[in-house]
């Protein structure tokens, strides 16, 4: 294999010299340098790619999205071997390449032109529009435009944001401490009466049974009625609000020692010794965060994000060598800013796109940016300084001249093979892919990528014609811990600029839905390869039919009617979703240099990596220092 891959490696640099010279030997080019700044369009006589046609604008899309059909076939078949279009030169050569148009693709095209202002920038990306996770759904309903993260969140984070990743949203126009003041209203709907809900499922708990969670009562008139024991019910009240020392006479070092090898799950069965009901009732608890279960969960993480049970053991405040980066960060700082903005994660996308095309995005402020309607077919316009070309799946990035000489970037683009050329090259992609695009990379870094194993997740953006059944229920979102779909929730609270989100329960709205297929009882990263594959097998007429059929059951009571109530739903679907982040359950903690993040994200010659992945750190921040991390490694410093 590594003798196949040496001569295809030979080979391929070969055959891009000879394409080089020809390709731009008419623009007065040679070989070394590379003659930047020779970028025409794509091939001449090409159809008219779908993002310049009349009309184009993804954000509107309902269904299947996400990783949605047409984004992810290519890939797949080059991973399994099949080969690919052979690719044609389109001539244009540019001094960045970058693949992936996500936040860190995005911020490493900005970066790279901040520092080189007059840099050319070509971003490639398989999907049909930018943002990468960041995904931004519209609908349009009852005359008025409403916004839904179809992905990344907020901007938030375990630690609060460095000053590398701050300054950049600053220079964006984006200062979080000014926002979250400005556009929030966390408290508007428990002003309103509306709570936290935890709807017990027939299947889990032998009968359908919605709590109502108010904060200012005990947990004994919560769980009143309940489908659980008189035990379970106690045992759930005592953890929430009295829980005693369940490592009694034990120092804290002990307690510690004793504790870092439990799941919450173990914990709960070995030392609190409630019944199983009890851990039924948080089993979903940790979806939100890490994707798996309380049984693939420390509990000495699980309580640095809120489960109940650490109190009364008198352990100190802050992290513990047994916790991951994001209960650490938590337990530490409490976290940094958390702003919210209508589309989530995507404004930042549009923000960045804005300062790479401006004519794209002509908006001046953060509060027009999220009204503004993006010009699609502004994005990859001949001769324009930044250029960001969609549908393009990259198929193979190789170095020049032993990598001194720039890069050759193949992709697949409607079915046709294309080859671009560039000085340097990001690749920005996730990292499970990189290995079949680089073949060159050493065996050892290739391992190493192939260890990170992204978690899959879904989030679905749901239109109802009113939200009446949820006051009328006395809540605003609700945690299903044996559901289909974990958690919904209406739709934040929010106000900026010439958007607002509907106050009145007699007005339409947005409710989302997060899922993350697990496989109780086996390690972290096997239940995500079984989770991703269970995503791409899940038709949307599967989606659709859960999403009916669990919020009836839920807001049944309250009047709700699926086939009434349902507007439109758009199904993100991610099979490969956060970032793979340190398990102290699963993996032995390694020195920085040694953790397979670290040696995955090594430069090659002209080639870069910056991901999320390369930080095995799931939130918006990671993404970009990283990109920081890699315009610096080819730019110097």
């Amino acid at each position: 294999m590594a003798r196949d891959e040496a001569n295809d490696g030979d080979r391929t640099t070969a055959l891009t010299r000879r394409e080089f010279v020809q390709g731009v030997a008419g623009a007065g080019a040679a070989l070394a340098p590379l003659a930047l700044g020779a970028c025409s369009g794509a091939d001449a006589g090409a159809p008219v790619a779908p993002q310049d046609l009349p009309g184009y604008y993804p954000p509107l899309k309902t269904g299947l999205r996400g990783s949605h059909p047409g984004a992810f076939e290519v890939a797949h078949a080059l991973r399994d071997g099949v080969a690919q279009p052979t690719a044609h030169s389109t001539g244009e050569v540019y001094d960045l390449v970058v693949v992936g148009a996500g936040i860190s693709g995005l911020t490493a095209a900005f970066l790279y032109r901040e520092r080189n202002p007059d840099a050319r920038v070509l971003v490639l990306d398989n999907h049909d529009d930018f943002g990468g996770h960041a995904k931004r759904n519209e609908f349009w309903l009852d005359g008025e435009l409403q916004l839904m993260n179809g992905g990344t969140y907020s901007i938030e984070s375990p630690r609060p944001y460095s000053a590398q990743a701050d300054g950049l949203l600053r220079r964006l126009g984006i200062n979080s401490a000014e926002l979250v003041t400005r556009i929030q209203d966390p408290g508007f709907y428990a002003s309103q009466g509306l709570f936290t809900g935890v709807f017990l499922d027939r299947e889990t708990f032998g009968a359908d049974h919605l709590l109502r969670r108010d904060p200012h009562e005990p947990w004994s008139r919560t769980l009143a009625g309940a489908p659980l024991s008189a035990r379970a019910r106690d045992e759930i009240a005592r953890l929430e609000e009295a829980p005693a020392d369940y490592l009694a006479g034990l120092s804290t070092e002990a307690k510690l020692a004793r504790l870092a090898p439990l799941s919450y799950r173990a914990f709960l069965a070995e030392l609190v010794r409630v019944e199983p009901a009890v851990a039924a009732f948080y089993q979903q608890r940790t979806h939100g965060e890490w994707g798996v279960g309380i049984e693939a969960v420390s509990a000495l993480e699980a309580w640095a994000t809120g489960l109940p049970g650490r109190d009364g053991l008198k352990l100190p405040p802050g992290a513990t060598p047994g916790m991951g980066p994001t209960a650490a960060g938590y337990a530490d700082t409490g976290g940094s800013l958390d702003v919210y903005l209508p589309d989530g994660g995507a404004t930042i996308a549009r923000a960045l796109v804005r300062a790479l095309v401006p004519a794209a995005l002509p908006a001046t402020t953060i509060d027009d940016l999220v009204t503004t309607r993006a010009d699609y077919a502004a994005l990859d316009r001949p001769g324009a300084a930044a250029r960001i070309r969609l549908s393009a799946t990259v198929t193979r990035v190789a170095n020049l001249g032993g990598g001194d000489q720039g890069v050759r970037v193949d992709y697949v683009r409607a079915g046709h093979g294309h080859t671009v050329l560039g000085r340097h090259c990001v690749l920005a992609c996730w990292n499970a892919v990189i290995p079949h695009l680089c073949p060159e990379l050493p065996a050892e870094q290739k391992a190493a990528l192939h260890e990170l194993v992204k978690t899959p997740l879904v989030y679905a953006s749901v239109a109802i014609r009113n939200w009446q059944p949820l006051a009328r229920l006395g809540v605003a979102q609700i945690h299903a811990p044996g559901g289909y779909f974990s958690d919904v929730y209406l739709n934040e609270c929010v106000s900026i600029g010439r958007y607002a989100t509907p106050r009145s329960p007699e007005r339409p709205t947005l409710l989302r839905l997060t899922r993350t297929p697990c496989s109780p009882g086996l390690p972290e990263h096997d239940q995500n390869r079984i989770g991703r594959a269970d995503i791409l097998a899940t038709s949307l007429e599967r989606f659709e039919h859960e999403i009916r059929s669990q919020l009836g059951r839920m807001l049944g009571a309250g009047g709700f009617d699926a086939g009434r109530d349902i507007l439109a739903m758009t199904v993100n679907r991610w099979p490969h979703g956060y970032a793979p982040e340190f398990n102290p359950l699963f993996e032995a903690r390694l020195p920085e240099a040694q953790r397979p993040h670290v040696r995955g994200r090594a430069r090659r010659g002209a080639i870069t990596i910056a991901n999320s992945d390369a930080a095995s750190f799931a939130f918006m921040d990671a993404a970009i220092e990283q990109a920081q991390r890699a315009v610096g490694e080819l730019l110097g410093g």
